[in-house]
């Protein structure tokens, strides 16, 4: 950071000033002073008539400048309130005025007066809605901003010098003259008292200066980082995180301490007052910075007797100090964190609502930004076409990372170091980072190529990629498989204080002058170099020759490393530093390809210099980026930094050298030839192809290709000697002006000339198609149809490249581009158009596969296959709906083309289903294929697993049913094929189905089984019980699908219910001696046939008539049960199972199958 004094204003009769306060919204400043002196006065900046000239550099002047009258006596304190545009002041009699605006002037809105005692510190709470007014007599009183008073409060035995708010409006301290710092609420109750470390060891008495807590409005540089200060008269200060911190971090300024203020950020913390000058031996004044964490920054001294007070402006660029009877003004030059790397600055910020650093990477030359958020950053460099992050790492505080970027903040590499990084350099191939002790190298790349292809990914530290070594040693350390840090930050009694590398040197300054050189890659040290002063920043030039020199007080220096020189004593030394010192300058950059030429900030002015000779300066507050070809392009960081999430490209601006300038007057004023002696007298590249283009302008071809020659551009010479071959000046004139992109200026020459060719050909080389549609519709001839559908085409890619699909449909179907149309038709989802598109392609159209495989995508298979069939690709239609699962479509086109291949597949789909145990959609498939069979045979195995698990007799009825309904159409497709005078091999394939004859014979028996089971049960419940045990005894044929143990258990219920023992007596003999029942479940069979039988003979009570249910002829209802004797009976059509005719007149369906009758 840099501070320098820019402006001074008197006040009118050498009134001494004691107050000062700078309107953080409006740009207001009011003082007050001796003879009840108060004025406003506004400083605001003026437009220049050079665009470039803004920001600091941009003069101001007072555009207001009034003096307001009410006060009698010395005015003490004045504050502002920035959200209401209020002014409170206040004498030393304690007249209390808050003064508003009305009509551009200030008037008087609200008087007070005590008249016991004077106001020693007046504060608006952080919304501007209260204001805390402190007497010194210990009364409080707390206002609300629109007059009222809300409370007061006498603070007995206590004599208050300040007062603060905390940022929420919760806490307000107190400042006594004793030096203490009470804690209170906003109702006025005492909570405690501020712990001053500061002041431990302290003797003597010591008065508070000043209490200012920052508001954290703008957000706070870390988390939870500090933003109260308490400074005390001696120097002594304490910055806190909050009012009780017990950590607080300690400040002595060794100085006499008048006044402190926060910036407007909170970032950096401005301290006044007065120190004695051993060499003038007299007190100077003197306003010393400090960051956030207390590292101090700067110190300013400030001519005058005695400085009264300090305030900041908004945007923390300026402060304003009270000195005797003028006002100071101060202009801060803040160490941005930000760089510049391939026509994209990068630079970060606060936002209020994020604890992290927005990092922006902003592409001046495509307008495009990239945000990327950073927890505790730290440093940034930037160098070639990376940049490197520094960050604390979140989880250690003593690691930090090293993230290498790419232009758009992508993260490419990172390295963790166990030091804190507090200086930063980077090139092309290297990242240093220095510690106060030690120094670190990384080589992210090699020389040898700068692509991304070569970025070292290594992740071991054997590979001497990186090296560390502390500021004392000679070697560095590399060849360890760690690099030891802990060995590295061993304390040394000349700290570093500064950094710098080119590709071929790193260069390590030391607060106590010394300079340390050293080689890359291998960090060899060559030379130690001695420099009067402590450097700050440092740079060398492009052959690393010259190192230029900005040391702490802002004095610019160039030191020759290379020039060998013979002191007094008659030695040589290798080392001069150069008779050149500038003072306050705070900025430099060396030409990229001039050893000789470097460009240096004082205050607001650009200097530049050719060797040790400066040119006139530039008015200029920009940061430099980039000095190449005799320009400087210089960024405006407090523009952007007002906006930052909205750059713009008007906040970057070009200079040009003097000699750059003086060359464009030559050749505009004087003429070619002296203009030419000139730039032979000062040859450079830039030069010579100004002279060049110039040359061209004037059709002076001789010079302009010597002028080509001399910068060695291959280009030029071809288009000097191309354009001395035309004949036509106009078309020589043409050629020139689209050389010089001046292309609308090519174009109107080509149209005057009737070349209307041309003009097409050149708009065609720029692709600029919108053009060449209008000149090919233009004129009186017929356009080229060729080029225009040329340009059509050309257009529609223009659209579908930005993924305006609806546009670009539109001119592909004017350049009859149909693949490009189904493309468009595609990304937009317009699938009707897609087929009607299909239906107007002709067969064997090479667009046809494109547009079935967009709707194979999308899964319109009927679509898909019209496609394919049309363009006879039937093998591609096949597989399309196998991958549909439209199987039945599949076979559809199979037979129709007579394709042979296709089972195979569908049995291997088939197996695929089954592996996966989707057994389902395998029968879904077999079924969908008329492999109805395969499908049956699947269904059988699920009732037998699921009649393992116990499921419902219904549901294993339901799964039977299913089963014999695919075996029954199986039968009618083979009775179809059987009409059929020939068959495909596929259809033959069923007669390998048919080969298992239990599947197909018994199609109906487990649906008859559980039919029959559920129906006894049925019969049984409803008190039917002779037509239970009916029903039942047919169980006894079903027991493989049936277990043996449920169907004679039925029996046995049934029979013992219809009090037919002996059938019971049969049913307990088969449960007794089954081979499938546990041997618990035989004793209990056994013990309950004992109970039973012990009670009743095993014969029959009831007479029946004997029929042999074995008969292969009997006939069993569906209905009831029962046998059926009759000759006619009802027929079910589909299961071919029979009831009784009466009992199905009241029917709709077949009891078995379902099926409508």
């Amino acid at each position: 950071m840099f501070v320098y004094l820019s402006k001074k204003i008197a006040i009118p009769n050498g009134v001494a000033l004691h107050c000062i306060s700078w309107n953080k919204e409006h740009g207001y400043i009011a003082c007050g002073g001796d003879d009840g002196l108060l004025k406003v006065l506004k400083l605001e900046t003026q437009p220049s008539k050079d665009a470039k000239i803004r920001g600091l550099a941009a003069p101001s002047n007072l555009s207001m400048n009034q003096t307001m009258e009410g006060h009698n006596g010395i005015v003490k304190v004045v504050t502002w309130n920035n959200h209401y545009q209020k002014l409170t002041s206040s004498d030393e009699k304690g007249l209390i005025i808050v003064w508003m605006m009305f009509n551009g002037q200030w008037f008087e809105e609200m008087i007070n007066s005590r008249n016991k005692s004077i106001v020693r510190s007046m504060c608006w709470n952080a919304d501007g809605q209260k204001i805390c007014i402190a007497y010194e007599d210990g009364a409080v009183i707390l206002g609300s901003v629109d007059g009222n008073r809300i409370w007061g409060k006498d603070l007995k035995n206590m004599q208050l010098t300040n007062v603060a708010w905390s940022p929420d409006g919760k806490i307000i301290l107190f400042g006594t003259t004793s030096g203490e710092v009470h804690i209170y609420d906003n109702n006025g109750q005492s909570i405690g008292k501020v712990e001053l470390y500061c002041l431990v060891n302290v003797t003597g008495a010591v008065s508070l200066a000043a209490v200012d807590w920052y508001n954290g409005r703008l957000g706070f540089v870390e988390p939870d980082c500090p933003c109260l200060v308490v400074c005390f008269d001696n120097g002594r200060c304490q910055i806190m995180r909050d009012e009780v911190d017990d950590k607080p971090i300690l400040i002595d300024t060794k100085m006499d301490a008048i006044d402190a203020k926060w910036n407007d950020t909170g970032s950096i913390l401005a301290i006044a007052g007065s120190q004695r000058s051993i060499q003038q031996d007299k007190d100077i004044n003197v306003v010393q910075f400090f960051s956030t964490f207390g590292e101090p920054l700067y110190t300013l001294k400030v001519p005058g007797k005695q400085i009264q007070s300090l305030d900041w402006e908004k945007g923390s660029l300026r402060v304003a100090l009270a000195v005797d009877s003028f006002i100071y003004f101060a202009n801060i030059r803040p160490d941005y964190k930000w760089g510049y790397c391939e026509h994209t600055v990068i630079y970060a910020f606060i936002k209020p609502e994020r604890a992290e650093h927005c990092v922006i990477f902003w592409d001046w030359k495509t307008k495009e930004k990239y945000v990327k958020f950073v927890k505790h950053l730290m440093l940034m460099e930037a160098s070639g076409n990376h940049c490197c992050l520094v960050t604390r790492a979140e989880d250690d505080d003593e690691q930090y990372a090293l993230v290498l970027c790419n232009t758009i903040g992508t993260p490419m590499l990172s390295k963790f170091v166990d030091m804190e990084p507090l200086f930063l350099t980077m090139t092309a191939t290297h990242v240093i980072a220095a510690s106060r002790e030690a120094v670190y190298s990384w080589q992210y790349t090699t020389s040898r190529a700068l692509g991304l292809s070569h970025i070292v990914t290594s992740t071991t530290r054997k590979d001497n990629r990186e090296r560390l070594f502390h500021i004392d040693d000679d070697k560095p350390q590399s060849k360890a498989e760690y690099l030891n840090f802990k060995a590295a930050q061993a304390p040394t009694k000349d700290p570093i204080c500064a950094i710098t590398s080119s590709d071929r040197l790193l260069v390590v300054a030391r607060e106590s002058g010394t300079l340390q050189r050293y080689t890359l890659p291998n960090l060899e040290l060559t030379h130690r170099y001695a420099v009067s002063c402590e450097p700050k920043q440092l740079a060398l030039n492009c052959t690393s020759a010259r190192l230029s020199i900005i040391d702490t007080g802002g004095v610019f220096s160039i030191f020759d490393l290379d020039v060998v020189i013979t002191d007094e004593h008659g030695q040589e030394m290798i080392g001069e530093h150069l008779r050149l010192e500038r003072k306050d300058a705070w900025d430099m950059k060396w030409a990229d390809d001039n050893p000789e030429l470097i460009a240096i900030m004082e205050k607001t002015r650009m200097y530049i210099f050719r060797g040790l000779d400066p040119e006139e300066p530039l008015q200029c507050s920009g940061y430099i980026c980039d000095f190449s070809d005799l320009e400087i392009r210089s960024v405006l960081l407090d523009e952007i930094h007002k906006d930052p999430d909205n750059p713009s490209t008007d906040d970057l601006i070009e200079l040009e050298v003097k000699s750059l300038r003086d060359t464009r007057t030559l050749i505009q004023t004087v003429g070619m030839k002296d203009a030419a002696q000139f730039v032979d007298d000062n040859p450079h590249p830039r030069l010579w192809r100004l002279l060049a283009e110039a040359a061209l302008d004037q059709l002076n071809l001789e010079v302009a290709e010597h002028a080509f020659v001399r910068c060695k551009d291959y280009q030029g010479i071809r288009l000097s000697k191309r354009v001395a071959q035309l004949h036509s000046e106009p078309l020589k004139l043409a050629e020139i002006a689209a050389y010089f992109r001046r292309f609308e200026d090519a174009e109107k020459i080509y149209i005057d000339m009737d070349r209307r060719d041309l003009a097409i050909e050149l708009r065609m080389k720029l692709e600029d198609w919108f053009r060449v549609v209008q000149l090919l519709q233009s004129g009186s001839g017929g356009a080229d149809d060729k080029k225009l559908l040329q340009a059509w085409n050309a257009i529609g890619d223009y659209y579908a490249d930005r993924q305006k699909w609806k546009n670009a449909a539109s001119y592909y179907k004017q350049g009859g581009n149909q693949e490009r149309i189904a493309e468009c038709y595609f990304m937009l989802e317009d699938y009707d158009s897609m087929s009607e598109l299909c239906d107007t392609l002709p067969d064997n159209h090479k667009v046809l596969p494109e547009l079935a495989k967009m709707f194979r995508m999308v899964g319109m298979c009927e679509q898909a296959v019209s496609a394919f069939c049309k363009c006879n690709r039937i093998k591609d239609a096949i597989d399309t709906c196998v991958y549909l699962n439209q199987w039945s479509q599949a076979v559809e086109l199979a037979q129709q083309h007579n394709v042979k291949d296709i089972d195979p597949l569908l049995a291997k789909y088939a197996a695929h289903l089954l592996e996966k145990d989707n057994i389902l959609q395998a029968i879904e498939l077999y079924r969908k294929a008329n492999r109805f069979v395969s499908a049956a045979k699947l269904l059988f195995k699920i009732a037998k697993e699921e009649e393992a698990n116990g499921a419902s007799p219904m549901q294993l009825k339901k799964i039977y049913v299913l089963a014999a309904l695919l075996i029954e159409k199986h039968h009618q497709k083979s009775r179809e094929k059987s009409t059929k005078p020939s068959g495909s091999l596929l259809l033959n394939d069923f007669e390998d189905e048919a080969g298992d004859a239990r599947v197909i014979g018994q199609a109906w028996r487990g649906a008859e089984a559980y039919h029959f089971y559920i129906l006894a049960q049925r019969q049984l419940y409803e008190g039917y019980v002779d037509a239970a045990m009916c029903t039942a005894s047919h169980l006894s044929d079903y027991d493989d699908f049936i277990d043996v143990n449920r169907v004679y258990s039925l029996i046995a219920v049934t029979s013992a219910t219809n009090r037919s023992y002996a059938i019971c007596s049969k049913a307990f003999i088969k449960l007794e001696t089954s081979t499938d029942i546990s041997e618990g479940d035989r004793k209990a069979y056994q013990s309950l046939a004992m109970e039973i039988f012990s009670k009743h003979e095993p014969r029959d009570q009831r007479h029946k008539p004997e029929l042999d249910m074995k008969d292969d002829n009997i006939v069993v209802c569906l209905v009831t049960g029962r046998p059926i004797l009759d000759y006619e009976f009802w027929t079910c059509t589909t299961c071919k199972r029979s009831a009784m005719s009466q009992e199905m007149n009241s029917r709709l369906s077949c009891p078995l199958c379902h099926s409508s009758v």
